[in-house]
């Protein structure tokens, strides 16, 4: 009997704490930016996020392009690890087919930028990246 008691009691607490856990979790939006291509018909965006919660705290940047002229869900091609919330980013558009990403580490000391994955070239889009 006082073990029901105890279940009936514990379990709405354990819901409690697992929700809040989840929620807070993330991720957080820090930053973002869009790019249009020269011609319009590509959107590169870029946003950092943050996640935290007990052992999984953590920071990064990702880059999406987009065409502008379908349905098509934006396909990542870049990912960045940072220790911070945010990082500088910047992309460039050097001709309609080219995106130039630079980037380097916030202003904060001991931030370092680990580029995690890349895409060289997506539907005719060369992309190119390089530290400032």
């Amino acid at each position: 009997m006082m073990s029901r008691k105890l279940f009936a009691t514990a379990l709405p607490l354990l819901i409690f704490v697992v929700t809040v856990l989840l929620l807070g979790c993330g991720p957080k939006t820090t930053w973002s930016a869009e790019a249009k291509s020269p011609d319009g018909l590509w959107l590169a965006t870029a946003q950092s996020e943050q996640w935290s919660g007990p052992g999984n705290a953590s920071d990064g940047t990702f880059v999406y392009l987009r065409w502008t002229k379908g349905s098509e869900p934006q396909t990542e091609i870049l990912a960045f690890d940072h220790q911070y919330a945010t990082m500088n980013l910047n992309m460039k558009w050097l001709t309609p087919t080219h995106l130039d990403v630079s980037y380097g580490p916030s202003a904060r000391l001991g931030d370092q930028i680990n580029l995690d994955f890349q895409v060289v070239k997506m539907g005719g889009i060369t992309i190119t990246t390089h530290e400032f």
